[in-house]
């Protein structure tokens, strides 16, 4: 497997870091990519905090997640992605660092930063020539404008970016949108569950169409779930997904799917709530857990 440089950097720690040394890339199964890219928020801000936030709450963690150890297959946390410049070269940068952990032979976990970086990722799958995949969201907001204030690469258009790619797109959990997102849902025949289908029957499990590729990369928007779990984001709307529904609906997607990947996004601390960027950090945990004894029964 190929090395890789740990450039270490103030304010990024490794995951889990408390608890075992940095392994090498080629000894580590999880690879999570830190993108504290924030450029086009629209209501709060302090997503660009999110990705150091995660990493050192998740010193607090124990390796035992409540079923297994998921930590046993090597996490391993590259160096933040240089987010500097026009959002055309952060997104080719977002895209060569996945690429590159995919071409070692890693399992790309991403944490954001705003949702536009998800669409870096996706390029990064594709650059790697991992072509037959589909997209399952979770996100309080379809994300599926042309453009918003003007720009074609922001948050609000991130999905319309991955599905102009001709990649099939799920959504989870959505409960605003605008009548141009609603239209785009038809014209591209875009699946969903929304809110107020999955969160008042307290739907714990779905079934993808089972036209919906065996591949599967997951994007979980962190106000996807309820303000009462997570207020720690930039544009909260109530009446979202639950902690433990959240984990059991990504648990269905990986029982019937091959997850791929996974990204946690529009993580924006606040100040002096540590429970928060904790419960991101375990969030994050539980979820390589899953994808973790998916692995185990193989």
């Amino acid at each position: 497997m190929e090395e890789f440089d740990q450039l270490a950097a103030p304010g990024y720690p490794i995951f889990l870091g408390s608890e075992f040394k940095h392994p090498k890339a080629r000894d580590a199964f999880f690879h999570i990519l830190p993108v504290p890219y924030e450029e086009s928020v629209s209501y709060g801000g302090g997503t660009g905090l999110g990705p150091a936030a995660i990493l050192g709450a998740s010193w607090q963690l124990e390796t035992w997640d409540g079923k297994s150890n998921p930590s046993e297959k090597g996490i391993y946390t590259h160096a933040p992605v240089n987010v500097k410049g026009k959002p055309e070269k952060v997104i080719d940068n977002i895209a060569a660092a996945t690429k590159k952990l995919l071409d070692a032979g890693g399992f790309p976990i991403g944490l954001g930063g705003e949702h536009t970086v998800t669409y870096g990722i996706i390029k990064g799958l594709l650059d790697a020539g991992i072509t037959d995949f589909g997209v399952v969201q979770i996100d309080a907001h379809a994300d599926l404008r042309e453009a918003y204030e003007g720009n074609p690469y922001s948050h609000a258009s991130v999905m319309k970016r991955i599905v102009d790619l001709d990649i099939p797109v799920f959504q989870l959990g959505v409960r605003a949108f605008c009548e141009e997102e609603r239209q785009t849902r038809k014209t591209y025949e875009i699946g969903h569950l929304d809110a107020d289908i999955l969160v008042p029957k307290n739907i714990q499990s779905i079934d993808l169409p089972d036209d919906f590729p065996d591949n599967v990369f997951f994007t979980l928007d962190i106000d996807g779930m309820d303000p009462s779990v997570f207020p720690s984001t930039g544009t909260p709307v109530p009446g979202g997904l639950g902690w433990y529904q959240t984990l059991a609906i990504f648990e269905s997607v990986a029982k019937q799917c091959n997850i791929i990947g996974f990204d946690i996004m529009e993580f924006a601390p606040i100040k002096n709530f540590h429970a928060y960027e904790f419960s991101a950090a375990l969030l994050t945990y539980k979820m390589m857990g899953i994808i973790d004894r998916k692995h185990r029964t193989k």
